[in-house]
Parts: structure tokens; C-alpha cells; sequence
């Protein structure tokens, strides 16, 4: 069995979320939807789109403001206060600054040179996304034919994505994943995991965030929700995904410059 992953590069993103550290104390970052908080103009960082470094910035902020020494400060309060001051990163965000690091990991550059913003077509909109690219790259941007081309399933690379768009809450449920690895034996792709950042209803306030799962090719000539699905951490999470999967219009998708 052969295991193809993400760069290091882009690896370190996602520890970088998942192992938030400041001074001993280490968490995760959590889930953050701005559709529902409809907050709007603000620092990315207080919408959702914040690189890791953003958050660690504003959180150290967060605790001179109360006083509280980083040196000693515990991974289980830096949660409280994230999730308190609404400090975490939504799904399409995540997945944009994993594929920046990989883009830039290949040489290809950062990927908001080569973004087409098909939401934001005015010449306002335009800027707006030239100077807030990761605010403003959202699912469907992610899953335009302009930036993605579609994947088989026994074709899926590390980089590739897999997008809900079009389901029937609306498009605040759009969503992505990110495939982190491929397990290919004699070629053939046999098993691939991923990583997402969601909110389970079971989580409650301090267990949303970066999530993992792996998917098993039990049918190559099948879809996506005909494969074996688990993911750690949740007992719903394969059930949720493959259920939101069945309602939406659900892709396979990789940036037009990985190939």
C-alpha cells in the first residue's frame, strides 16, 4: 500500500489549527459560521477567515484584556475564550488557506492570484476580493468551473475537494473537504482521509472545529455516498456528511492549476 499525502507545507496548516498553542496551552480552533452570525465588514479574524496566526494574535489580545498570563494559560480556558469572543475558522476558509499552502508548495503561487471571484463581478466586488481574497472565496467559488474542474472518485488526489453546494437549507450549508491523503495499492485507489471544519449539533460549544475522517472504496463504480465513511471524534459525523452529501449537489473537485 502506497500513502500519497499533502505537502508539509500544507500540513502545517492544519496543525496549526488543530494545536493552537500559546505559551504550555494548546487547543483547537473552533467551527465558526458567519451566515448565521451575520456579522459583516469586519476583520476576517471576527468572521470566520482567519489564518492561524490571526487567531493566536487576536486571542493573545483576548487575554491581556482579562488579565490572563500567557505563560500559564491552559488549553481548556484559550477554548472558552475563543469560543466566547467568537474567535474560530469556517469550512470554506479552512480549506482555502490548506490550498494556498499546497499552491505555494508546488510553485504555483498563492491561489488568490489565480481565484476567479465569480461573486463578485462589479468593479467594487472585484476590489473587495483582490484585497480580502479569503473573505470572499467562498464554497461556491470553490466549486465554480472556473476555478475546479470535476474528479472521479478513483481519480481523487490530495488537494482534490469535495463540495455540497445547493442543498435544501440554503447555501449557509454549503460545505467542503479537503483530502488530505490517498492509500493506493498497485495504483488503484483504495482509501483516502480528509479534514473539514464543521459543527455537529452533538458537539455543543466547545467540541466544534477541525474534524477527520477516511473514506474505504468499497464500489469504484459507485458515488462518494456508496463508500465506506467514518470520521473521528463524532458519532454522527460519517452520517451527517454522506446524509448532506445525498441532499446537495456534491462534487469532486481540484483547482484548474494542480493538474
Amino acid at each position: 500500500m502506497q500513502t500519497i499525502s499533502l505537502s508539509e507545507l500544507a500540513l502545517d496548516v492544519i496543525k496549526a489549527y488543530t494545536h493552537l498553542t500559546i505559551g504550555s496551552g494548546d487547543t483547537s480552533v473552533p467551527y465558526f459560521n458567519n451566515k448565521t452570525k451575520r456579522t459583516r465588514m469586519a476583520l476576517r479574524v471576527h468572521i470566520g477567515k482567519g489564518s492561524p496566526a490571526d487567531i493566536r494574535e487576536e486571542l493573545e489580545t483576548v487575554l491581556l484584556k482579562n488579565h490572563i498570563a500567557r505563560d500559564t494559560v491552559s488549553g481548556e480556558v484559550m477554548k472558552k475564550l475563543l469560543v466566547e469572543n467568537n474567535l474560530g475558522i469556517d469550512c470554506s476558509a479552512y480549506a482555502y488557506y490548506i490550498l494556498d499552502a499546497e499552491s505555494r508548495y508546488r510553485g504555483l503561487g498563492h491561489i488568490n492570484r489565480r481565484l476567479t471571484f465569480v461573486r463578485s463581478q462589479s468593479p467594487l466586488g472585484k476590489m473587495r476580493s483582490y484585497l480580502r481574497p479569503a473573505e470572499n472565496c467562498d464554497v461556491r467559488t470553490l466549486a465554480h468551473d472556473k476555478n475546479t474542474r470535476m474528479v472521479k472518485v478513483t481519480d481523487i488526489q490530495p488537494g482534490d475537494m469535495i463540495t455540497m453546494t445547493d442543498g435544501p437549507e440554503g447555501p449557509e450549508r454549503d460545505h467542503v473537504l479537503i483530502v488530505s491523503s490517498i492509500d493506493t495499492e498497485n495504483g488503484i485507489l483504495k482509501k483516502f482521509s480528509y479534514t473539514h471544519a464543521i459543527a455537529y449539533p452533538a458537539d455543543g460549544l466547545m467540541g466544534t472545529g477541525i474534524k477527520f475522517g477516511a473514506v474505504t472504496i468499497t464500489n469504484s463504480a459507485g458515488a462518494l455516498t456508496d463508500q465506506q465513511w467514518t470520521e473521528s471524534g463524532t458519532s454522527e459525523g460519517a452520517a451527517g456528511i454522506v446524509a448532506r452529501m445525498q441532499k446537495s449537489k456534491t462534487d469532486i473537485r481540484r483547482l484548474k492549476w494542480f493538474d
